[in-house]
């Protein structure tokens, strides 16, 4: 029988956008954002469920006042969620266990991360039903011949490791202080390597963390976002930021005791663009600090300057999360960022350069997915997944768009020389975006709340086509292109401030609520004194 796309009529002349058999398409998913909303699938025992509850975040607007348990129930729903996948051809997915879940109560004392002693100790302590259910949704995703890479964490710790409330009011020591505590590292890949333990008939790939720079750069940095602790402190984000990339590291190791499957790290990522030619040097500032320095710790073992042999070389492959860009100015020795493009647009609106944004207020920039792919590629060679990319659009409207212009920009790094080994879209459903709640909608499905129905969206049905021929057919090229953008409004007197002219027509010839860094916030590692100088 043939292809959707086989019966239509292709124009002569036209030559597709082709990806290579093995690429594979696909969706991510978060635990905290989609399993609860059906009976029995509460998980109270995280930092973040406390924190989205406490009626001082909800009085000061650091969170929506919208409560997970009331979420699009992944948890007892999965096989919908599973059918709706498989029906739009889609081969892979990246799911996560919860910590907490896992383990609601403290871990035994340690007797050797990854060693089988500990792994039987660990097992006598978890929750068995948990991990019983986890196996269940893993194994019905695995009978549909999808390709798993398993996340071991997207952000909630167990509250018997993290306190937010009382972090957020100053209480820095402890044991319940998060990434501020050393002892988590040990505990990290305790937990690793029992989920690789438990799970590893299952998994096909890894991945240790997803997005860990928004975990300090937003919980320690830009604090009005509503990302537990907000805790306002440069020297606590450099702790954090110390910890979270030697629990990795020690992760890494701890995993691959017990497995021999590729482990990642999954990094949310902004295309830095200079606002004049003359700021190409905030762009490399800007990318050192925000990301290499990063990468270069748990690749080269170089920690701000501080050479590092345990952190060496303890990455198989990168995970690009990506949804928009940051223009940066030069200032001083560092950088600024621009308000009016990439992150920082008003919601629905144009941005300065003459672009939409999103109902989040994200500019569309697809040409920012393959500078960062291609620039990854020349810096470290490792593989690559594309792990997140999306729009906050409950219309629909731009996400067709988005969908066909920023794989084409895939297409176009892999033609180039990158790695690229499956494109992950953000997200199959609607869930539950963090401190903004049910506002933002982020799905190819449509959920009911009420009901806990999936509606397809039309951006679904052209995944559907693109994922089964493997390539940007012609019945849907049209859409590599940016959006019109009738409906959208500039603000009052808004002029174009870019001096350099941007280009709107088709992309074909062009070069984390999931709040991120943002344009102001993106500095903030150039301010925290770190002992670092870009290195090529």
């Amino acid at each position: 029988m043939p292809k959707a796309a086989d019966a239509f009529l292709r124009s002569p002349g036209y030559t597709a956008m082709k990806f290579p058999s093995t690429f594979k398409f696909g969706w991510s998913q978060a635990g905290f954002q989609s399993e609860m909303g059906t009976p029995g699938s509460e998980d109270p025992n995280t930092d973040w469920y406390v924190w989205v509850h406490d009626p001082e975040n909800i009085m000061a607007g650091l969170v929506s006042g919208d409560l997970p348990e009331n979420g699009p129930g992944y948890w007892g729903n999965y096989k919908a969620f599973h059918d709706a996948a498989q029906r739009m051809g889609l081969k892979i997915a990246r799911l996560n266990t919860e910590w907490s879940r896992l383990f609601p109560s403290r871990m035994p004392k340690s007797l050797g991360a990854g060693t089988e002693e500990d792994l039987r100790a660990l097992d006598k302590a978890a929750d068995g039903q948990a991990v019983a259910h986890y196996r269940e949704i893993f194994s019905e995703l695995k009978s549909r011949g999808m390709y798993f890479i398993l996340n071991l964490y997207h952000w909630p710790l167990p509250l018997w490791l993290h306190d937010p409330i009382s972090v957020r009011k100053g209480n820095l020591k402890g044991k319940a202080t998060g990434w501020l505590n050393h002892d988590i590292v040990e505990e990290f890949a305790r937990y690793a390597a029992y989920v690789a333990w438990k799970f590893d008939d299952l998994a096909d790939e890894y991945s240790t963390m997803n997005e860990p720079n928004v975990v300090f750069g937003i919980g320690f940095g830009q604090v009005k976002s509503g990302f537990p602790p907000a805790y306002l402190s440069l020297e606590a984000l450099k702790t954090a930021r110390k910890n979270i990339i030697e629990a990795h590291a020690r992760a890494y190791d701890a995993i691959k005791a017990v497995s021999k499957k590729p482990v990642g790290v999954i990094y949310a990522n902004s295309a830095f663009t200079p606002f004049t030619p003359q700021d190409e040097r905030a762009v490399e500032a800007a990318e050192f600090a925000d990301r290499w320095s990063f990468f270069d710790a748990i690749i080269k073992g170089n920690l701000d300057g501080e050479n590092r042999e345990d952190l060496k070389g303890k990455l198989d492959w990168i995970g690009v999360n990506y949804y928009t860009r940051v223009m940066v100015q030069n200032a001083g020795n560092g950088y600024r960022g621009i308000p009016g493009y990439g992150f920082a647009c008003e919601h629905n609106s144009v941005s300065l350069a003459g672009r939409p944004t999103s109902d989040f207020g994200w500019e569309f920039y697809p040409e920012g997915l393959y500078d960062i792919l291609i620039k990854y590629t020349k810096r470290y060679g490792l593989p690559i997944y594309v792990t997140e990319n999306g729009i906050a659009d409950e219309a629909d409207y731009q996400r067709p768009y988005y969908l066909v212009s920023h794989i084409y920009q895939v297409g176009k790094a892999i033609q180039d020389g990158a790695n690229v080994k499956g494109y992950l879209h953000w997200s199959l459903a609607d869930n539950y975006e963090w401190a903004s709640g049910f506002t933002p909608r982020f799905g190819l499905l449509k959920v009911d709340y009420s009901s806990k129905k999936l509606y397809w969206r039309p951006s679904a049905f052209v995944y559907k086509e693109i994922a089964e021929n493997q390539e940007i057919p012609e019945e849907v090229e049209h859409l590599n292109s940016v959006p019109p953008l009738k409906g959208l409004h500039r603000r009052k007197g808004e002029r174009d401030a870019r001096p350099m002219k941007e280009a709107h027509p088709p992309f074909s010839g062009l070069t984390p609520m999931r709040e991120r860094l943002g344009a102001r916030a993106h500095s903030i590692l150039t301010k925290i004194k770190i002992r670092f100088q870009p290195s090529p």
